[in-house]
């Protein structure tokens, strides 16, 4: 780890993730902990929804700032609130900003896509402290939403929103992306943007040992009645559009091994109609639960057996979700069924602690998955998981790219 003789930084967080702890764990709470260890000052901005009933506040909490701002719903509600809420929150947070903050001076103004609105309140912020920013490139927008057909390409609203993204790469003195493909999807589609203000700034997290014996992981499976003779393949977090959910639902279906159970974990906007399917087909080789608190999913994990990342074959941009680290954390290996156009298959083959299939190719999503449980392979897949983790995606990684800005 890089250790360097620096004054204390400020900094300030601006994101759309709720986060109410900083000892939680995620990739955005690693990095801010990360910087309140190293001895830096956190102020974190977060929206709280309009349904919660609770005002715009101010608190200090486990050794950082946490600002809470008042804001319309923004996450699972209907398009037209949550249009008209994602472009309320710059001014939202704004006004909060500046209500609450004048006592401090930042020197880095760190902030994630989702969304791409908060381009006046960064140039605010460097105005008034003269700090540098920093974006973390986790979504490119507004092209996801025309790749899921939620935004119409060259459409008013369209035009709009790509003129605030090309703002909001201009005024970022440096821009984080995920993975190689995402720096040269960036520079293909925006070569106005400068080269030397993009570098690779992975999704990373601060891992956590879960070793479980054997018996303990039968008895994780029975409390969630899964069966513990089989190869459990488990899909984990966000049940929505762009997961491409459906080739999954075709690959339970299609799965004729002996030895295979699918077990999806989850909640979002898709999840109705997985547990509606779920009903029809009464699949014998698989089990839908809702979400479940971190602690409770982190242990089931911890009982299955490979990994599962599912991406809607329609997508332009490269994604890189980060649950790919929550099964290396595990030592779990990977089956990638992507579109042609992320890296992140590539990057788990070259690891050796997986597959990659093309979203769609059922044949191939066979030809793998067989070849990934009837193989015995698993644990030196799984150990080569583990070591793709501490090589690539460690939090020390992101804390050293961004504080070498400094």
């Amino acid at each position: 780890m890089v250790r360097r003789n620096l004054r204390k930084m400020e900094i300030i967080f601006l994101t759309l993730a709720e986060v109410n702890s900083v000892e939680e764990r995620g990739i955005y709470q690693d990095l801010l902990r990360k910087f309140r260890d190293e001895g830096h000052g956190v102020t974190i901005v977060t929206p709280v929804e309009r349904r919660r009933g609770i005002s715009t506040n101010f608190i200090k909490k486990e050794g950082v700032s946490i600002l809470q701002v008042k804001t319309l719903n923004i996450q699972k509600t209907n398009v037209v609130e949550k249009g008209i809420g994602t472009l309320a929150i710059e001014y939202q947070y704004l006004s909060a900003i500046k209500r609450f903050t004048s006592h401090k001076k930042f020197d880095l103004i760190l902030y994630s896509t989702p969304p791409i609105t908060l381009v006046k309140v960064i140039e605010y912020l460097k105005k008034r402290d003269h700090a540098k920013s920093y974006l973390l490139l986790k979504d490119i927008f507004p092209q996801n939403a025309v790749d899921m057909n939620m935004l119409k390409k060259g459409g008013i609203l369209h035009r709009q929103f790509v003129k605030k993204e090309k703002k909001l790469y201009h005024i970022s003195d440096t821009i984080g992306c995920m993975s190689q493909a995402n720096v040269d999807f960036v520079l293909k589609y925006n070569p106005e943007v400068d080269p030397g203000k993009i570098e690779i700034n992975p999704n990373t997290i601060e891992p956590v040992v879960f070793s479980y014996s054997d018996e303990e992981k039968i008895s994780i499976r029975e409390k969630y009645q899964v069966p513990t003779d089989k190869k459990v393949l488990v899909y984990g977090g966000n049940l929505g559009k762009p997961q491409g959910l459906d080739f999954l639902l075709e690959t339970i279906h299609a799965t004729q091994i002996e030895n295979a159970f699918f077990l999806i974990v989850g909640n979002g906007t898709e999840f109705p109609r997985i547990q509606n399917w779920f009903s029809q087909e009464k699949p014998v080789n698989a089990k839908l639960l809702q979400r479940l608190p971190k602690e409770d999913y982190d242990q089931l994990l911890a009982a299955c057996d490979v990994g599962l990342i599912f991406l809607d074959k329609n997508f332009l941009i490269p994604n890189f979700p980060s649950r790919l680290l929550s099964y290396l954390e595990m030592k779990m290996p990977v089956i990638v069924a992507t579109d042609p156009n992320t890296d992140m298959g590539d990057i788990v083959e070259n690891a050796q602690c997986g597959y990659k299939v093309i979203a769609g190719d059922q044949p191939e999503m066979q030809t793998k998955l067989k070849k990934l449980l009837t193989e015995d392979n698993l644990n030196e897949l799984g150990n080569n998981a583990e070591k793709l983790l501490q090589k690539e995606y460690l939090v020390e990684k992101s804390f050293n790219l961004i504080i070498e800005k400094l």
